[in-house]
């Protein structure tokens, strides 16, 4: 269960402020949330790969964005992230398990990330392109899958997680998400380090006729025709406003704590917090289970995977190589 506690009462100093998942409630408005802040655990998944710079800051956002999502499970499971799109960057894979373990990887196309440098056009919306973006909540072998796709059309994840709540979920929601490095002075020089935070805003009334939002899907309406508005709840366009004043700046800042930036937005309305879930870089790979893969593979094709008498694996999520000799992955027994 849940503990509650108002904010601030404590010292920045005592309270954690990386590496959490922060839930919280505006009771007073009808909104719930979640605060992200991320510093060790972005800096960990991001510097075990040679990503060029928005390659980087892109993979930290899908990491942001799915421990937003993926830690509203209530259950023991998985929450699964993952782009197909036509742009520099033709994959990103962000696996959250609960209660918060998470790994990430990009696919991108290395000289056309660098033109898209050059060219001084690379921003999330250019580097995805067009393709999808799908959520994935698997909750183990015994129970089925449940998957959301939205469209990507040159947007960013922002929009996207937009798009999906609004068409999909039609919950009122907004998301904010934000990357950044940072150097330390340290002898022989500064020091790099990756830090990156987020925040999701739903509203979540109980009397669902208030949860209208002034965007309608058109629905099978001829084309041409005009847009159907509504009104938006006063507390809903409060909090989204609200929202909406959050600097990239307020996210990733390592002296501010999710507790002070809930503080800053929702003082005047009151702004209860819940215990905080912490967040760590975790792979599912091991030795055990790539030799298990490889077992399953063709003799034919281990033999094309021996390269200077060995077989050597690299998972893509966390860089861990495993050498084989080829003997040791001998076709399993039927």
């Amino acid at each position: 269960m849940n503990t509650q506690t108002s904010i601030p009462t404590r010292a920045p100093a005592e309270a954690p402020i990386d590496d959490i998942i922060l839930p919280f409630e505006v009771a007073a408005l009808d909104l719930r949330g979640r605060v992200v802040r991320l510093g060790p655990v972005v800096d960990t998944i991001l510097a075990g790969h040679d990503y060029p710079t928005p390659v980087a800051k892109l993979v930290g956002e899908a990491i942001v964005l799915a421990g937003l999502l993926g830690s509203a499970l209530k259950f023991e499971g998985r929450f699964i992230l993952q782009t197909q799109t036509d742009g520099p960057v033709q994959m990103l894979v962000v696996d959250y398990r609960t209660p918060g373990g998470v790994r990430a990887y990009a696919r991108f196309d290395a000289e056309r990330v660098a033109a898209a440098v050059a060219a001084g056009n690379a921003g999330p919306g250019a580097l995805l392109g067009k393709g999808h973006l799908a959520m994935t909540v698997d909750q183990g072998n015994e129970m089925s899958r449940y998957q959301g796709l939205v469209a990507l059309d040159g947007g960013t994840l922002e929009d996207a997680a937009h798009e999906y709540f609004t068409r999909s979920e039609q919950i009122p929601t907004r998301v904010r998400l934000a990357v950044a490095e940072e150097f330390r002075a340290a002898e022989g020089g500064a020091r790099h380090h990756w830090r990156a935070g987020g925040v999701l805003l739903q509203f979540l009334p109980k009397a669902p006729e208030r949860a209208r939002q002034a965007d309608l899907d058109p629905g099978d309406a001829p084309e041409g025709a005009p847009a159907h508005t509504v009104a938006e709840d006063d507390a809903w366009v409060e909090g989204r406003s609200l929202i909406a004043t959050v600097e990239d700046l307020e996210l990733v800042d390592p002296e501010l704590s999710s507790e002070r930036l809930l503080y800053r937005l929702f003082h005047e309305p009151g702004v209860r917090v819940f215990e905080a879930v912490p967040v760590e870089p975790k792979c599912s790979c091991s030795r055990d289970s790539v030799e298990t893969m490889l077992k399953n593979f063709s003799q034919d094709d281990r033999d094309h995977m021996v390269e200077d008498g060995q077989i050597k694996v690299t998972c893509e999520f966390c860089s861990t190589s495993y050498v084989f000799a080829p003997g040791e992955v001998e076709a399993a027994s039927g």
